[in-house]
């Protein structure tokens, strides 16, 4: 399985913060965002990662040149050139011949979450599978689910309606990659660059594709676009994210302790 991590976007709402720096570059202790996701992919056996890069992304690579070098055969860049007036359904677009007809994960690189959360989408059961919660989350993307599968996505979606939240991250089985990348240059095609993927999504499930879902069984995530998700990523999600890594310290320590 590969992946692809879209980190092009400028992330307006949270430049006060970032002082121009992608977002996925927000440190969480001596960690960024980014950090946690290519960590937490190389835990599920995902080694092959496209990151798709745009607002100053020299800052990325140099990044990921220094605190990666070990993984630096595995780590790919792909340029949007356009990623001031896309979105990110042009970013996916530009890396459809990276990706080929593989198996693949698709992250937006705001994402901090529980390492625990990619195992069951690392091995998806469905053409698609998009990791949801149950919770309502303000501003995020929100899922209708029906006999067990996504059948419509928004973030128009009210509380009266919605089934889940939308964490930001989607599994693409081998059986439907050449037919997503179809329908998102269908999108592109018509000029509509400045959309979320997941219009060609919905376009899959009108043609019938069934989209599954698994669940953060309440492990923590975060989607960081503005500096309210910033202190609630910072108060809640990075202590228990610690956590783990003071647990995994912990253990192989045990581990590496003489009999």
């Amino acid at each position: 399985m590969k992946a692809v991590i879209l980190a092009a976007g400028r992330g307006t709402r949270i430049e006060r913060v970032t002082q121009g720096k992608p977002k996925c570059l927000l440190a969480f202790g001596d960690r960024t965002i980014l950090d946690y996701q290519i960590d937490a992919l190389w835990d599920v056996g995902v080694s092959k990662i496209a990151i798709v890069i745009g607002h100053n992304g020299h800052c990325i690579v140099d990044h990921v040149r220094a605190a990666h070098r070990h993984r630096l055969g595995k780590l790919h860049f792909v340029l949007n050139p356009e990623f001031g007036r896309t979105n990110n359904i042009y970013s996916l677009w530009l890396a459809r011949d990276w990706v080929g007809a593989s198996d693949f994960l698709c992250l937006n690189a705001d994402v901090l979450c529980h390492p625990r959360i990619l195992v069951p989408a690392a091995a998806p059961k469905s053409c698609v599978s998009m990791i949801v919660d149950p919770e309502w989350r303000d501003e995020t993307m929100k899922v209708v689910i029906q006999g067990g599968n996504v059948v419509h996505m928004s973030k128009a979606i009210t509380r009266a309606e919605y089934s889940a939240t939308y964490i930001g991250i989607t599994a693409f089985s081998r059986r439907i990659t050449l037919d997503l990348f179809e329908e998102i240059e269908a999108q592109i095609r018509q000029g509509r660059v400045d959309e979320f993927f997941n219009a060609a999504v919905e376009r899959l499930i009108e043609r019938g594709v069934r989209v599954g879902y698994t669940t953060t069984a309440g492990l923590p995530w975060a989607e960081i676009d503005d500096e309210a998700d910033l202190h609630f990523a910072n108060t809640e999600i990075y202590p228990r994210l610690l956590r783990v890594a003071t647990e995994r310290e912990e253990s192989s320590a045990l581990v590496a302790a003489p009999v």
